[in-house]
């Protein structure tokens, strides 16, 4: 439903400067298409670039109509709230910009097609709706002859999908024949396709999965954005992932410094090479499947400074042997031969 010509106004009330706008950073970091601007009445009349890390510059905007009469065609819910429900408090301005004439884009669970009346011009993308005609996995791309990287992680949160659409990026600057499977709210927002795969039925999820990763096979690299983590108690994505893509590689994802998980702090993160090896067991099964390689290890560095980051890539490296970036800040061209052979 999304134009490449159409400017987006990402509502991100209260959460520019906290960690709950991870829909509307996302954003801003890899759309191509345009933000007219971000709407958080905090931190109005400030640029998004003055109070947060974005490589895009954007106003701040403290309503709907400022939003709009900066250009504003798609009102974009920014916030990932836990749970992923739309909250009550934020109706008020849903209904302001449906009636002023901007488009819908929601990424949450809780739907809004079929509560506002249809009028020409305008949509609402619902993304979190499970795609038709799926079935269970059968394990086929086992047999695809390309690479197939997956995105893995220690905890929910700590940049799967920015590793993976960097890494792609990198691919691609070098020449190399690669696609990007999306499975999450901001992946299909940013590429325009995907599967949401924690709208989907966990009977069809592998299946879902399997469906997208076959369709990208006379490509050399299929990147797939991961979810979640084996250890997190409110994770289900990991086994469709594995089972729907059967790997070739891993990259694992970390936060740097993070020792428990952040939502479920009881809940302490393994040593990096027994973690690594538990996926690897898993998605070799006893030697059913074969067994991927972990390539490489990303690092989620943004609490630190540059040179904090240069180092503790350094430690992590040197401690498993693992090629070990932080993709923002680094980039990763130098992984893209780690991946391709």
């Amino acid at each position: 439903m999304l134009e490449r010509s159409q400017k987006l106004a990402l509502y991100m009330e209260g959460a520019v400067q906290g960690d709950a706008g991870k829909m509307g950073f996302g954003i801003l970091r890899y759309s191509p298409n345009e933000v007219a601007c971000v709407i958080d009445s905090a931190s109005a009349g400030k640029d998004i670039q003055e109070v947060t890390d974005s490589p895009r510059s954007a106003p701040i905007v403290a309503s709907v109509q400022e939003a709009k009469k900066l250009g504003g065609d798609v009102f974009v819910l920014g916030i990932a709230p836990p749970g992923g429900l739309i909250p009550l408090d934020w109706f008020a301005a849903i209904d302001e910009a449906w009636s002023c004439g901007m488009s819908l884009l929601n990424g949450l669970h809780e739907p809004l097609a079929g509560r506002y009346p249809e009028r020409p011009g305008q949509w609402i993308w619902d993304i979190r709706k499970e795609p038709a005609g799926l079935k269970p996995a059968t394990g086929e791309t086992m047999n695809l002859s390309n690479n197939r990287v997956l995105m893995i992680g220690t905890d929910m949160a700590v940049g799967k999908m920015t590793a993976g659409l960097e890494l792609w990026k990198s691919a691609r600057n070098a020449g190399v024949d690669a696609e990007f499977v999306a499975t999450g709210q901001i992946g299909i927002t940013i590429t325009g396709k995907g599967v949401p795969l924690d709208a989907v039925r966990v009977d069809f999820a592998g299946g879902s999965i399997e469906r997208e990763v076959l369709a990208l096979a006379n490509h050399d690299l299929v990147i797939v954005e991961g979810q979640g983590s084996l250890i997190h108690p409110g994770s289900t994505a990991n086994l469709p992932l594995i089972r729907g893509s059967n790997p070739t590689h891993f990259v694992l994802c970390i936060r740097a410094h993070q020792t428990h998980l952040a939502r479920v702090p009881w809940v302490k993160i393994p040593q990096l090479d027994a973690f690594i090896g538990m996926y690897e067991d898993l998605a070799e099964a006893c030697g059913v499947f074969k067994r991927p390689k972990t390539a490489a290890i990303c690092v989620n560095g943004k609490d630190l400074e540059p040179a904090a980051v240069d180092e503790y890539c350094a430690e992590i490296e040197a401690r498993f042997g693992i090629p070990t970036v932080d993709p923002v800040c680094h980039g990763c061209d130098r992984l893209v031969p780690l991946v391709i052979h």
